[in-house]
């Protein structure tokens, strides 16, 4: 087993084909085949379909596995050059699409200027897709609501955040006082699925309430509720980090009694030490939350102390920086 078999069977996977992975591996589709072929040997047991180019039960298991040990690898050498030189690296962070608006931006702000070598991808997605992307190794770290439900990952709180119903300003409900859950179904309400946290949480308070949502049109993405709310398709309940501080003066957060704040944080793999490029991430992801200038109204850091020095020149992991204290175990 060597890694150009383990690298031909991502590449299958990632891009559906003999041929396509070739591609993407810059060689000929007779290497990939004669790469699979080998390690198919090795395992006695079939890992691609030929017919369909899909990988079978066993070709998912090498895949997943196949990625940790590739990212392990690469943090090899990431550690090892930040002993003396920049941080080196991909970092790929997850997020769920309101907490991204305002986190990437100050990312891109930041990380060009702290760690020009370090290359950041993003990827958005749903708290239980991101668990998923975490387990398999598709994504480094991923800042989501907790609890987290994945048994992979480990997590640390960031920051609290207000939940409030989205109404333009000078709106009969724009009174500086808190909105009763009663009132709700009376307005046109775009709400996440049922069965999600977020839903449930919205139904819980209504049910207390004494009364039952009835919305609009129901959606799996808070970031395309808030866009058609502010287009003015309709209410919507959203987190604070939602509100772009742009559309402040047309828009507010009007609190919904008994509707508490939500907690996010970020996520690792639960297995593996992290390298260089994704200790430096963390410890902005740290610096920025603390940074009240930088964060949208509504947003309080939980995190316990400020970041120390940064991770570039340093070749031991950074001490933890966050406080665990209130944090959901992962389960």
């Amino acid at each position: 087993m060597d890694l150009r078999q383990l690298n031909a069977v991502i590449a299958i996977a990632e891009h559906g084909s003999f041929s396509a992975a070739a591609d993407a591996l810059a060689t000929v589709q007779s290497n990939v085949s004669t790469h699979v072929k080998k390690l198919e040997r090795e395992l006695g047991t079939v890992l691609v379909d030929r017919s369909s180019g899909e990988l079978t039960e066993a070709g998912q298991l090498v895949v997943d596995r196949a990625r940790r040990v590739i990212g392990e690898l690469d943090a090899i050498t990431s550690d090892v050059t930040a002993l003396s030189q920049e941080v080196v690296g991909t970092v790929r962070l997850g997020a769920i699409g309101t907490a991204a608006r305002w986190i990437v931006p100050l990312l891109l702000d930041i990380v060009p200027n702290r760690h020009p070598l370090l290359h950041l991808v993003f990827v958005e997605a749903t708290a239980l897709g991101l668990d998923a992307q975490l387990a398999l190794g598709q994504v480094d770290l991923a800042v989501l609501t907790l609890p987290a439900s994945g048994t992979e990952v480990r997590t640390i709180p960031l920051f609290e955040e207000e939940l409030g119903l989205v109404v333009p300003r000078g709106h009969a409900l724009d009174t500086g006082q808190p909105v009763d859950p009663a009132i709700l179904p009376e307005l046109p309400l775009m709400l996440p699925l049922p069965g999600s946290a977020y839903r449930n949480e919205l139904d819980a308070v209504a049910r207390a309430a004494g009364v039952a949502l009835r919305p609009r049109a129901e959606m799996d993405s808070l970031r395309l509720i808030a866009t058609l709310t502010f287009e003015g398709c309709g209410f919507s309940i959203l987190p604070a980090g939602a509100l772009p501080s742009f559309l402040s003066d047309a828009w507010v957060l009007v609190p919904v009694l008994g509707l508490q704040p939500r907690l996010v944080g970020i996520a690792q793999r639960r297995r593996g030490m992290p390298g260089a490029p994704v200790r430096a991430v963390l410890d902005i992801l740290s610096e920025v939350v603390l940074d009240e200038s930088r964060t949208p109204s509504g947003v309080r850091s939980v995190v316990a102390t400020p970041p120390a020095a940064p991770v570039a020149r340093s070749g031991a992991p950074a001490p933890e920086r966050v406080s665990r204290e209130g944090a959901a175990p992962a389960t």
